[in-house]
């Protein structure tokens, strides 16, 4: 994200679309004309804040809302940090047995494949951790 960008949250932690991850670092995501500090998650109902920090927060739990709509996600794309790092075995189980592929890799890679998937139309999401 730009130096000096207004920062806007997310109007109740949500903004309804598919939109491309325009930027990313500093601790936040560009998207859809507006700035958010903090994780995300990009979804096929739009992109919602995500209290996710690090990858210990990778948890079942933290998947919830990717579960929900599993109906409409082929494949989940984590974006764990500025490392890859493999996810904890509960999560995947969790993705996976409600039919969703994982692909874990940098928060980078992650926002740059979600680009090219949503461009070709794909059926994907992503979870994205800020980065600095």
């Amino acid at each position: 994200m730009a130096r000096g960008e207004p920062v806007r949250r997310l109007h109740d932690g949500f903004v309804p679309g598919r939109f491309a991850v325009d930027a990313y670092g500093r601790g936040g995501f560009r998207f859809a004309e507006m700035s958010h500090q903090g994780s995300i998650l990009a979804l096929p109902s739009g992109i919602h804040a995500w209290e996710a920090r690090t990858p210990a927060d990778l948890t079942p739990e933290a998947f919830a809302k990717v579960i929900a709509e599993r109906d409409a996600i082929d494949v989940l794309l984590v974006g764990a940090g500025e490392l890859p790092v493999p996810m904890a075995d509960a999560a995947r189980w969790v993705l996976r047995d409600a039919g969703i592929g994982v692909d874990v890799m940098t928060t980078g890679a992650a926002a740059r494949t979600y680009n090219v998937m949503v461009a070709e139309g794909r059926r994907v999401a992503a979870a994205l951790l800020a980065v600095d």
